[in-house]
Order: C-alpha cells, then sequence, then structure tokens
C-alpha cells in the first residue's frame, strides 16, 4: 500500500494496465463510440489502494447505484478527468470523444500515446496534477456525503447536456436523492445580479415560489442575490430545486450560503463537474454557467449589468436554443441595463411565474389574460354611451342639446336616456338631464373605486 502524502492522499497507482498487456494500443485515425474507450481499455481495472477489506463493496467506495449503467473503469476513469482536467474544455471533449474516457486518461498522464495535438505544456500541466489524482477515494467521499458521481450513460444523466458537444462535462458529482434526468425534464434557470436591488430579490423569490408551485424545478447557481432568492422562494413553496456549483459539492459557496445549499442537498439537488474538495475560480463561475443553461428548458433573468455573468447563461441558452426571458426593470437602474438589451435581441420579457411556464411549457400552461379593471361604461352599447358622453357634467342639459352633441334625433336620444335613466347613470329633473354624481370618499368608498349606482351593471348583463 503506497505511503501517504503529507496532504493525507497516497501516490496513486497507475490507473490502467501498461501498454502491451492486452489488445494492440488505439489507433488515433479511428473514431469511436461515444462514452467508450479504445480498445486498451477493456484491460485490468485500476489497481486499487488498500486491501480488499479496505475497500470495501462498490456502494461503500465508490458511491454507486441502481442507476449506474457505466463500466466501473469509465467511471473511474471519468473521475479522475475531472480532477485532471478543467470543466468545458472542448479539446480533451474532442479527445474524450474519440478515445473514450479510460485511453484519455492513459494518454495524459504518459501511459500511452499523447492525445493528437496535445502540446508539451498540457501534457506537463496534467503530469503535475495527476500524482493527486485519486478517484477511488473521491468517489468514497462523495458516498460519505449521500451522493453519487454521474456520467453519460448512466439512467439518470440528463441527455440535454449532450447538446453541449465537446463542451458537455466529463460527469456530474451530485449530492440528493431525486432523479436528475427526470428533475431536468421540467427546469428553469433563474439567474441574475448578486448584488440585487429589493425589487430583484422579490420578483426571484417570487419567481421561484410561483414556478416551484405549478411543478416546475428552479435552477440557479446558489449564489448571492438573485439566485439565492430563486432558490429560497421554490423551498418555502415545498417545491425543487438544483443548484449548480462552482466548486465541489462538498465545499459551499459562498460560505453564508452553506446553511442553504445544505437544505437544497436535502429537499433536491445540488451538482458539480468539479470533484470533492475542489474550490470556485472565477473561470470555473463562467464555465459553470453553460451547465445551467444546457440543463433546463429556458432561462429567466432577473436583474443583470452589462457585465453579468447571468447574461453568459442568458446568451448560451439561445445558442442552445432555450428559451431565454428576461425581467425589465427601471430604465434608470443599471442593474436592469443588461437585461433590456437582452430584451432587446431575441429574450422574451416576462413578469412573473405564470407568464414563463406559458413560454417553456407545452400545451395548456397559458398564463392568465391581462386587461385593466372593467368600466361600467364598457358595458353600453356605442349609441348609449355616446348620449353619456353628450351629458354635461356642470349641470342640467335639454334634450336637443343632448341629441345635437350625440348626433342622434331627439327621439333616439331621448330612448337612450331613459336607458340611462333605469340603469342609474343620470337623473331627470323637469325638462333636464343630469348626471348622477360618483360617491364621495367620505362615504366609505376607496380611491380608484367605481361609483356606487345601485344596480346598473346587473342590469346591463340581463
Amino acid at each position: 500500500m503506497p505511503s501517504p502524502s503529507a496532504g493525507g492522499r497516497g501516490a496513486v497507482p497507475a490507473l490502467f494496465s501498461e501498454p502491451g498487456q492486452g489488445r494492440d494500443g488505439w489507433d488515433e485515425g479511428q473514431a469511436l463510440p461515444e462514452g467508450r474507450g479504445a480498445p486498451d481499455e477493456g484491460q485490468a481495472l485500476p489497481e486499487r489502494r488498500g486491501t480488499p477489506d479496505e475497500r470495501g463493496t462498490p456502494d461503500e467506495g465508490q458511491g454507486l447505484s441502481e442507476r449506474r449503467s457505466v463500466p466501473d473503469e469509465e467511471r473511474l476513469a471519468r473521475a479522475a478527468l475531472t480532477r485532471l482536467v478543467e470543466p468545458g474544455d472542448e479539446t480533451v471533449g474532442r479527445w474524450l470523444r474519440r478515445m473514450g474516457p479510460v485511453a484519455l486518461w492513459r494518454a495524459l498522464t504518459g501511459k500511452g500515446k499523447p492525445p493528437p495535438g496535445a502540446t508539451g505544456e498540457r501534457l506537463a500541466g496534467c503530469a503535475l496534477r495527476a500524482p493527486d489524482v485519486d478517484p477511488v477515494t473521491d468517489l468514497a467521499l462523495i458516498a460519505r456525503c449521500g451522493g453519487r458521481f454521474i456520467c453519460p450513460g448512466d439512467l439518470d444523466w440528463p441527455g440535454q447536456l449532450d447538446d453541449l458537444g465537446d463542451a458537455r462535462p466529463v460527469g456530474l458529482w451530485v449530492r440528493g436523492a431525486a432523479d436528475l434526468r427526470m428533475w431536468a425534464l421540467r427546469s428553469v434557470a433563474v439567474v441574475g445580479a448578486r448584488a440585487c436591488s429589493d425589487y430583484g430579490a422579490h420578483v426571484a423569490t417570487s419567481l421561484g415560489a410561483g414556478l416551484a408551485e405549478r411543478g416546475w424545478v428552479v435552477v440557479s447557481g446558489a449564489a448571492h442575490g438573485v439566485d439565492g432568492a430563486a432558490h429560497r422562494g421554490a423551498l418555502a413553496a415545498g417545491g425543487a430545486t438544483i443548484a449548480v456549483l462552482a466548486s465541489g459539492v462538498d465545499v459551499p459557496y459562498p460560505r453564508a450560503h452553506a446553511e442553504l445549499i445544505a437544505r437544497m442537498a436535502e429537499q433536491g439537488l445540488v451538482l458539480a463537474e468539479l470533484p470533492p474538495g475542489a474550490h470556485p475560480t472565477r473561470p470555473r463561475f463562467v464555465l459553470r454557467n453553460r451547465v445551467i443553461a444546457a440543463l433546463t428548458r429556458g432561462t429567466v433573468v432577473v436583474e443583470a449589468q452589462y457585465r453579468s455573468g447571468s447574461l453568459v447563461t442568458a446568451r448560451r441558452a439561445q445558442q442552445l436554443g432555450r428559451s431565454t426571458m428576461g425581467v425589465p426593470g427601471p430604465v434608470t437602474s443599471g442593474l436592469s441595463a443588461g437585461v433590456h438589451e437582452l430584451l432587446r435581441g431575441e429574450a422574451v420579457l416576462v413578469t412573473d411565474a405564470a407568464e414563463v411556464a406559458e413560454l417553456v411549457g407545452g400545451i395548456g400552461d397559458l398564463a392568465p389574460e391581462r386587461r385593466g379593471p372593467l368600466v361600467e361604461r364598457d358595458l353600453l352599447d356605442p349609441v348609449t354611451a355616446r348620449v353619456l358622453e353628450a351629458l354635461s357634467a356642470r349641470g342640467g342639459n335639454h334634450l336637443r342639446d343632448v341629441a345635437r352633441e350625440s348626433g342622434t334625433g331627439c327621439d333616439e336620444a331621448l330612448g337612450r336616456l331613459h336607458e340611462l335613466l333605469a340603469l342609474g347613470f343620470v337623473e331627470r329633473h323637469g325638462d333636464r338631464w343630469e348626471l348622477v354624481p360618483p360617491v364621495r370618499r367620505s362615504d366609505g368608498a376607496r380611491r380608484g373605486d367605481p361609483p356606487n349606482r345601485g344596480n346598473r351593471v346587473k342590469g346591463l348583463r340581463r
């Protein structure tokens, strides 16, 4: 058993057998099926640290579950690659597609022919990281956190991530018991400014709660501001939410959201491309956003400046053919400037969860029709309304004056005035007609209430 290093990690044995022990090496001109390795990946499984008793069963030491369908050697290689290379590297993605994870691991660590086009600098960087790579330990760590590592080909791998092409994650480290694939099928991303205003926090919370109440999974990045508000809104409504981190799933970031992230791991899902113990960096935040965009049916941006990372998520969602939405704010607010610029393009303006669900949902997910308040005059036919408008509010009106102003004959005007009298709009005083005055606020009516004029609406509807 190798002696442990100062940091508590031992020198990792070769994951796969040395070249020449089995089939011929990989032919770099031969394309391989996606998600499978080169011919020499069929050789012996990686040597594992410790005795068989110390290693334990696969469920204990590797965090595997009945939802897995990827061979152990491929899972170990993918887990190792998440620590060896950075997320979203399309060059690595091309190599992975052609060579498979096992052969790529061997190639990047000097145990096989280097990948085509690999520079000496890249190989030297991988050589520096390789001694710290121990996928068996990482899988054991994620299992102790109540999580698992899922790969393309697993039953709970969300297929929409494949839309990222060569930028697709090598694998995902996940905390939480829910099926990621099923949850992602009906999910919406809510993202926005970290230093959001009270308005932005209120809107994000309302969106999170409203979407959760409609059965949608709310996805965000667990950051301060809009992200955290959206997660809290979904949790408060008893709904489902997913946090996509730019660190390991056991490293809560920001630290102030440690309790929130722990709650999401219990009630929802927390996932990351980086292995346990990994810390966030600025580029990793940007690369994390592509996963949020691809995982969901659409992205809503609530408050964002021109250089906001949430705009990166929205634009990536547009590139992937996902729905992109924005919530408008004051035109004088710099926090909404990026959203407004987005709305000038292909993004759709939304104001609440019902409008979001209508855009990303299926048939029947319709937002309620938006109309102003119904005024009683709206129920009058055009001629009667014209006669009513002809009456002066200053005092009595003679029939002839009403007929002239409304453009009707005296007989027609008289008939319409009697209709308005029956409905409570006008009063008659001798040969003059007057408008019924509105109810004063001192009589108990609230500002903006329509005048109290008896049963006029009921009469009109008859």
